[in-house]
């Protein structure tokens, strides 16, 4: 079987050096020139999409130090329910903690401020979540407003393997909304 192999690559071999087709130089150097414009060219294509997020964060924070004088920022999202609010959290120069939800509509704008302390925390919102509902895995856990109500919303993958909502009140902890099984 091993003679085989050698009468099939040797001649192939030997017709790519008499016939000038294969110069391991010029290949590789097509090669690196193809990865290196490939990788160009994500580059701009992941620069560009993430400019609506970055001009929302810019404009999100611009207004989160003004409205709550906040200095340091901590954190930035953008939660999508039945509006979308950018969610700012920081210090002010105190170092108190500060979240801020702020409306992505610009008309008639209210912006809701409140002390982190004032509301519960992303890991009691999951313990919360975990004691209730027993999830399989949490997926993420986020800030956000309905009804001008600051919430968290922790998507989770119940043990069905269905996708699944629950909302809590930031302030309260108490349960706002339950979407199973979608």
């Amino acid at each position: 079987m091993h003679w085989i192999k050698k009468i099939r690559i040797k001649p192939f071999l030997l017709f790519i050096a008499h016939n000038g087709v294969c110069d391991v130089k010029k290949w590789f150097w097509i090669g690196g020139l193809l990865v290196f414009l490939l990788l160009g060219a994500a580059g701009v294509i992941y620069i560009k999409a993430m400019e609506p997020f970055n001009e929302a964060e810019k404009i999100a924070v611009e207004i989160a130090k003004k409205e709550a004088e906040l200095v340091t920022i901590d954190d930035f999202s953008i939660y999508n329910g039945t509006k979308t609010y950018f969610v700012v959290k920081g210090k002010d120069i105190r170092g108190r903690k500060f979240v801020v939800w702020i409306p992505e509509e610009k008309k008639d704008r209210k912006i809701t401020v409140r002390r982190e302390k004032d509301g519960i925390t992303e890991e009691e919102a999951r313990k919360i979540v975990m004691q209730k509902k027993t999830p399989k895995e949490i997926m993420s856990v986020k800030l956000g407003m309905e009804n001008n109500i600051p919430l968290w919303e922790i998507y989770y993958r119940s043990n069905k393997d269905a996708i699944s909502y629950y909302y809590i009140d930031f302030t309260t902890g108490e349960m706002l909304k339950d979407i199973e099984n979608l």
